[in-house]
């Protein structure tokens, strides 16, 4: 077997990357960094703007399914001008996608599985939400995830089968969110935002890489969601994160108006609540590696 991935050399990539050569598929991938590109047996990159819509369409040669995790950061303070760049960066990757895989007259790329975000569903502190919920969060991250989906959704008209992952909060020991937890909690002031009683919908970034190639492998179609069975609270990982570091919590929560402050608009990732369900993968076949949340922070936390 053999996929295409964009947004390989990213923090979720790079772990799909690995899971992929592990079950002996060959991997292709697309990056706009002509650095970046390698030519290995089972590794072979190609250069893409999708901004400008130029693709390699060497890419395509010989592939079952493609795996898009393409997009701009959102950790990035969320100016006007970055927030079109959140937006786009999805959009037109996967126009370019399309337009470049439209125009192939011999292929037989059957599958796309697409990267999406629980920021689908709207904040909630009493809801438990699966991924036949159609209502969409009337924030910024609903529209972006609702325009990313879409946008994949239009490969059905290729004869595509059409796949998406709702991401929680991926728990990486060197990207992503978690670095920024521990370094406070490292120092003694580590302390949870807001009432705490914001629900966390969090998965280890090995598990899911793993429901990515589960689906691909498996041709499951629809959406389902990245997220670890047991969410917690924003208090709990606050608590967990020192338990799994033996450092001790003191200060009092941090008030939702000094992250705004500091953040700007882009402070709701750290206040949105949404309490997600895995059951959908999981009656799928797939079984967790770390359901719980101290065994998953003690894996990536003692590593170091």
């Amino acid at each position: 077997m053999k996929v295409l991935i964009t947004g390989a050399t990213g923090l979720i990539g790079k772990e799909i990357v690995k899971r992929c050569h592990e079950q002996k598929i060959l991997v292709h991938y697309l990056t706009t960094s002509k650095e970046k590109i390698k030519f290995q047996d089972n590794y072979k990159g190609f250069f893409w703007n999708p901004k400008e819509g130029t693709i390699d369409a060497k890419c395509f040669e010989d592939v079952d399914a493609i795996i898009n995790l393409a997009g701009a950061s959102i950790s990035e303070r969320w100016t006007q001008s970055y927030k079109k760049v959140i937006l786009e960066s999805r959009t037109d990757s996967l126009q370019c996608l399309k337009k470049a895989l439209s125009k192939l007259k011999n292929h037989h790329i059957k599958h796309i599985l697409s990267a999406s975000a629980i920021g689908f569903y709207p904040h909630s502190f009493t809801k438990y939400y699966e991924e036949s919920c159609a209502k969409v969060s009337p924030t910024f991250l609903g529209d972006v995830v609702s325009a990313w989906e879409s946008a994949v959704d239009e490969f059905s008209e290729l004869g595509l089968m059409v796949s998406k992952v709702r991401i929680g909060l991926v728990l990486d020991d060197k990207e992503g969110a978690l670095p920024q937890i521990v370094k406070p909690t490292v120092l003694g002031m580590g302390a949870a935002f807001g009432s705490g009683d914001q629900w966390q919908s969090w998965i280890h970034v090995h598990d899911l890489s793993q429901i990515f190639v589960h689906i691909i492998q498996n041709e499951l179609e629809g959406i389902y969601n990245g997220v670890a069975p047991n969410p917690i609270t924003n208090t709990e990982l606050t608590k967990a994160v020192a338990k799994a570091l033996d450092k001790p919590l003191f200060l009092p929560n941090i008030p939702e108006f000094a992250m705004k402050l500091a953040l700007g608009e882009m402070h709701m990732l750290l206040f949105e609540s949404q309490r997600v369900s895995s059951k959908k993968i999981e009656e799928n076949g797939f079984d967790f590696t770390y359901s719980n949340i101290q065994p998953a922070l003690e894996d990536l936390l003692q590593k170091n």
